[in-house]
């Protein structure tokens, strides 16, 4: 068989089947998951439709050579929008439970470095309805000079669906339409979110007191039902209404424990009362809102809310104050008239206090010298609080024409009286020795240099009395200080880093504060940090391949370092010190080698130094050839032998650069089952290899339905080269021609067919070896229809929780694909094998679904109870106009000894031949004869091969 086929392959001109296979990629995106449809969209927009929550699968099957790399992006609707930050590199894109912001179009990218990448698209449409929202509002008028009033009631109903939802409005069970009678009316608002549908109830009269239900629908599409809200209207409905049992400012000192009473006084039905706070919502219990050991970080605005669904959510806020003080800081300002910054006898001079309190407002500041309360003094001494050049709520000394016993020291207190919060005080001395401050950087601190990963420390000297705090800034950088924040105070004068970064290097200033000291001009400096770090070189990983006996030079350049001259270079051969001589250039270093052979190939290392630290670049010099690339666009690949259970598969690959190392003389190809340990091996002698020439191996007598892991291996003078490895899946054979199309279910894609999404359960693929040990006896097939383990078949599994009358459905792809109007009635013939065995079987029903605007199935064939254990045969003839499916229908019978079982489906153009088929899966048994009975294609080749002679 093997020689037959290499034989047939010869036939072929080796420029057709060898010469420049290299072809740019080209894409396809197809679906593989729970889809509602997919349908042309204006033509020249494919739209692929699915449920939220449901999974999605898009496929991208590519073509080309060697074999395009995929990427699937996204963009939220339209084209113009930007692609999301995140991509996916495969060729299958799976979303375990979509969502409707998951919608929008998805590109598929495929790309292999021949030719323009190919670039295709789909848009996914998800599919949604969720709960309506029902709201009343009531009107009421006066009429004919307030003799009488009208009521008028608006029953809003808001829903988000997509596709848009159709409305339905009920007073009980009643079905109400637009002006049905005087007192409805039905209309859609202008300039709402979401779909709205407004009932108006005009001049109420007593039958409008009734139960009004909304039903929304989507018509039932993705298998989306239909949902309802009602509401009960009566002539008690009305909105909420509250009240507090609190002002709206509470202040509450720390440790209480607060409670907070949100009281409703009207609404019907009975409001629902939610407090939320910072817009999440807090716990209560029946409107109370308590917080126990109250902190100040409990401060902030409380919301009590109550809603009905009757008019407008009623709303009530309580601002809650947590008492506390913290941040005491003094200022001290000379005459700002005489624009002085010291102090000085005769002019003026104003103190300054400051807390940070909560509320800021009710803070009562006490003025002490000298341990005694200071006086207020109209002409020399002033008491002021909110002065505009101040923050608020600051409260100041004004000294006017200050003397000589106005020197002393000065206290500040800050208190809540009459509440438990503790005082906060500061002092502040004034006297001939208070004078402002200055700054100056230490000799040799301008500039402080230390190594990446050390600690640095930054110092500026501030004298004065009193010494005020220093505040570090960056300034060549816009942003933050290594510590995160943007300014950093320090009361000693040093900013400390902790393991510097590179990034760290640049200007820092240091400046006084105009607080905790004289509040006038800031004194300001600067100091230099250079963080000193380790080279860093290129390249960091190179790999050289050469022919056998030929030169080649490496070289490693420096690209950055603090210092940066490189100070050494050293070579290494797999990590043995070379003899080097040094390099006059010091931003690089090279190392020439004559001769490429075995004891020259291997890894080189050079290590570039400064005095901080080392970098190496490394160097993989080798004479392998490099890895085989498999050609995955071989038309029809596999061959199946039903009778023998084996199938043959043409392997196909380029050599990637023949011409980088020495000839490439052999192939060395190893396979094994990917299930087993054990491997087989081939060796492939090939000569004369080219860029783009392809080379091909025929695989035989590979056991059907397994699946064989390939490695391939060049060899060259140097030895083996790089591998590559693939896996080959064994698919059965299948075509929607009426030719040969029978479905075996021998491999896992099933031939198209698939499961109905709004059954109650599934059909099952399984072989005697992939049963479950624990199966129910007295049901069900062993093995397949041809009767081998390894052999599938689909069935129902009849066990629990599955219940009487519940039903699985399996869908075949779509017939009659090519036919376009005018349709004209075609017959066609159903073939099957089903098995029917169990004291409890139920039915199994072959439908035949019609695809035209709607979907529409007809029973064609039936059959019910045990039919014994073994395998019946059945032929249906069907007649269709148009494109059409078969659907088998399985139907759970009384009990669990009622599994039912198909195979070997076909489905031909054509009326039924009425005659037994005989097995398509049959192997021969063990002792008979060795002689095989060849496929027809093999019997043209042998002929063709002795015509040929």
């Amino acid at each position: 068989m093997e020689i037959l086929w290499l034989f047939l392959l010869s036939l072929i001109p080796r420029g057709n089947r060898g010469q420049g296979v290299y072809a740019p990629p080209q894409a396809q995106i197809i679906h593989a998951g729970q889809a509602c449809v997919v349908k042309e969209d204006n033509i020249s927009e494919r739209v692929y439709t699915i449920r939220e929550g449901d999974i999605l699968v898009l496929q991208c099957l590519v073509t080309g050579h060697p074999r395009p790399q995929v990427r699937w992006t996204k963009t939220a609707g339209s084209a113009s929008d930007k692609f999301q930050e995140t991509s996916i590199y495969n060729e299958t894109l799976y979303i375990e439970k979509v969502q409707r912001m998951q919608g929008g179009r998805y590109y598929c990218k495929a790309e292999n470095g021949v030719g323009v990448p190919a670039i295709k698209s789909i848009r996914v449409d998800v599919q949604y309805l969720d709960e309506p929202i029902l709201t009343i509002h009531q009107t009421i008028s006066d009429v004919r000079g307030s003799f009488y009033q009208e009521k008028t009631v608006f029953l809003r109903c808001t829903v988000s669906s997509n596709p848009p939802a159709r409305f339905i409005w009920k007073r009980g069970f009643e079905i109400l339409s637009h002006n049905q009678d005087n007192g409805v009316d039905i209309y859609e608002p202008l300039y709402t979110q979401g779909e709205t549908k407004v009932l108006k109830l005009k001049n109420l009269r007593p039958k409008d007191y009734a139960n009004y239900t909304c039903q929304v629908s989507v018509r039932d599409v993705c298998g989306i039902p239909d949902k309802s809200i009602t509401f009960q209207l009566t002539n008690r409905t009305a909105p909420p209404a509250l009240r507090l049992s609190v002002n709206e400012t509470l202040v509450v000192n720390p440790g209480d424990n607060v409670t907070i009473q949100c009281l409703l006084t009207g609404g019907d039905p009975p409001p629902k009362v939610v407090w939320s706070h910072n817009q999440n919502v807090v716990p209560s219990k029946g409107g109370n809102l308590t917080i126990w050991n109250v902190r100040p970080e409990n401060s902030g605005y409380y919301n009590c809310t109550a809603t009905n669904n009757v008019g407008n959510p009623a709303k009530k806020t309580v601002n809650l104050l947590v008492r506390s003080m913290k941040n005491a800081t003094f200022q001290i300002t000379p005459d700002v008239n005489k624009e002085s910054e010291n102090i000085q006898l005769g002019r003026d001079l104003k103190l300054s206090c400051h807390v940070d309190a909560v509320p800021q407002e009710k803070v009562v500041y006490s003025w002490f010298k000298n341990q005694r309360t200071v006086v207020h003094s109209r002409r020399r001494l002033e008491i002021s609080r909110n002065d505009p050049d101040l923050p608020p709520d600051t409260s100041s000394l004004d000294f006017f024409d200050l003397r000589f016993s106005d020197y002393g020291t000065y206290m500040c207190v800050a208190s809540f009286p009459g509440t438990p919060t503790p005082e906060l005080s500061i002092e502040v001395n004034i006297s001939a020795e208070t004078v402002p401050p200055t700054l100056t950087v230490p000799t040799g601190q301008s500039i402080i240099t230390v190594r990446e990963g050390s600690r640095a420390e930054l110092q500026c000297d501030a004298r004065g009395k009193p010494k005020p705090p220093i505040l570090w800034t960056r300034v060549d950088k816009e942003g933050p200080l290594p510590t995160g924040e943007m300014i950093a105070e320090t009361y000693d004068g040093k900013l400390r880093l902790e393991n510097v970064t590179r990034e760290m290097s640049g200007t820092y200033k240091c400046q006084t504060a105009r607080y905790n000291g004289f509040n006038i001009r800031p004194r300001e400096a600067t100091v230099q940090l250079n963080v000193q770090f380790a080279p860093v070189v290129e390249p960091k990983l190179r790999e050289i391949r050469q022919p056998m006996h030929t030169g080649f030079t490496m070289r490693c350049d420096l690209l950055k370092g603090s210092p940066l001259k490189l100070a050494t270079a050293i070579w290494r051969y797999n990590r043995n010190l070379l003899n080097v001589p040094p390099t006059e250039q010091m931003e690089y270093s090279e190392l020439r080698i004559n001769s490429l052979t075995q004891k020259t190939s291997g890894t080189y290392e050079c290590t570039v130094s400064n005095d901080v630290g080392s970098d190496s670049c490394v160097f993989q010099v080798t004479g392998k050839a490099l890895s085989p690339e498999f050609y995955y666009d071989t038309p029809s690949p596999i061959k199946v032998y039903k009778q023998f259970r084996n199938y043959s598969y043409l392997l196909q690959w380029t050599q990637k650069e023949p011409g980088a190392v020495d000839p490439i003389t052999s192939y060395v190809l190893e396979y094994r089952q990917t299930t087993l340990r054990n491997t087989m091996s081939k060796n492939i002698p090939v000569g004369g290899i080219q860029k783009g020439q392809l080379q091909q191996y025929l695989l035989t007598d590979l056991k059907a339905n397994q699946s064989y892991e390939v490695q391939l291996t060049p060899f060259t003078n140097f030895g083996a080269g790089d591998s590559a490895s693939r896996i080959i899946r064994y698919t059965e054979p299948y075509s929607l021609s009426p030719s040969d199309n029978t479905c075996r279910f021998d491999d896992d894609k099933m031939c198209g067919f698939v499961q109905d999404r709004k059954d109650n359960f599934d059909w099952t693929r399984q072989s005697m070896q992939t049963e479950n040990p624990k199966r129910t006896a007295n049901t069900g097939p062993r093995m397949d229809r041809s009767n081998t383990p390894e052999g599938y078949y689909m069935f129902i599994e009849a066990s629990r929780p599955r219940l009487p009358g519940e039903k699985a459905r399996l869908i075949s792809p779509t017939y009659n694909v090519t036919t376009k109007p005018p349709y004209h009635r075609t017959t066609f013939c159903v073939s099957f094998y089903y098995h029917m065995y169990g004291r409890h079987i139920g039915n199994l029903n072959l439908l035949m679904r019609l695809k035209s605007k709607g979907t529409i199935d007809t029973q064609v064939w039936s059959q019910s109870g045990d039919r014994g254990n073994k395998w019946q045969h059945a032929m249906v003839p069907i007649s269709a106009t148009g494109q059409f499916q078969v659907v088998f229908e399985g139907v759970r019978g009384s009990g669990i000894e009622g599994d039912i079982a198909i195979d070997d489906v076909t489905v031909r153009k054509g009326e039924c031949q009425w005659k037994q088929v005989p097995p398509s899966k049959d192997v021969m048994p063990p002792g008979s004869s060795t002689c095989k009975v060849l496929p027809t294609a093999l019997h043209w080749a042998f002929f063709l091969f002795v015509l040929l002679r």
